[in-house]
This record gives C-alpha cells, sequence and structure tokens, in this order.
C-alpha cells in the first residue's frame, strides 16, 4: 500500500468516529520526516480517545500496526506514528493553539469528507393487472 493510500484510509477510519475538519498535509516535497500527516479534530476528550482507537483498530486490520503513540494521559492531543503517515487527532481547542496547518503551510492541503453511502435500489413488486 502506498503512504498516500494509507494516509486516505487513515483520515476515512477517523471519520468513523465523526471527527471533524479532517485534512492531509503533503510533506513529501518539505521534509524527509514523514510524507504526510493526517489532522483532525474532536468535540470532547472521550471523542479524541475513540477516534484514536478507531484508527489504531483499523490501521491493525491493515497489517498497519501503529510504531508510536503519545497523548493518552491527557487527551487534547493525540499523536499516532506509522513512520510515513502520522495522524494529529487535537480536540478543538488545541488544534487552533497549534495551527499544524499554519506550521506547514507550504505543504499540499487535501480536505477529507465522508463519503455519502450509496443507496441500494430497491425493487418493487410487479403490479397485477
Amino acid at each position: 500500500m502506498t503512504t498516500k493510500t494509507l494516509a486516505k484510509k487513515i483520515a476515512q477510519l477517523t471519520l468513523t468516529k465523526k471527527a471533524s475538519s479532517v485534512i492531509i498535509l503533503d510533506l513529501r516535497k518539505l521534509t524527509d520526516m514523514t510524507d504526510f500527516f493526517v489532522v483532525c479534530s474532536g468535540d470532547s476528550d472521550v471523542q479524541v480517545k475513540a477516534i484514536a482507537d478507531a484508527v489504531i483498530d483499523g490501521a491493525e486490520q491493515l497489517n498497519e500496526p501503529t510504531w508510536h503513540k503519545e497523548g493518552f494521559s491527557q487527551r487534547q492531543w493525540i499523536l499516532l506514528d506509522y513512520v510515513d503517515v502520522v495522524v494529529h487527532i487535537f480536540h478543538k481547542e488545541m488544534r487552533k493553539y497549534y495551527a499544524l496547518e499554519k506550521l506547514w503551510g507550504d505543504a499540499k492541503i487535501e480536505e477529507v469528507e465522508e463519503k455519502p453511502e450509496k443507496k441500494k435500489a430497491i425493487k418493487k413488486p410487479a403490479k397485477k393487472k
């Protein structure tokens, strides 16, 4: 799996717990530290942890173990490191304070939104004559 695909899959995992303002920062041309940041917000410390747990569980199912974790005790900013993709899950107020989007302002930013579910067509019974 490419690092870009992994970043997109992780971004989708954050949305399963209703993360808001989900973005992917492409850092490949700016640093060799990592390829992508996935950044998102939660409304409460409980939601921030739930988002992190969903990412960890989903990534494990993709055979992508978490290399490093930080922030589980405070739950204001949880960092999950997958080496080439680093996930930042912020409480909304902390995200404003740290402003990673401004710090990495030269990065290409992709906004990620929840994909609408496709509705299945329901066959109607044939009318009797």
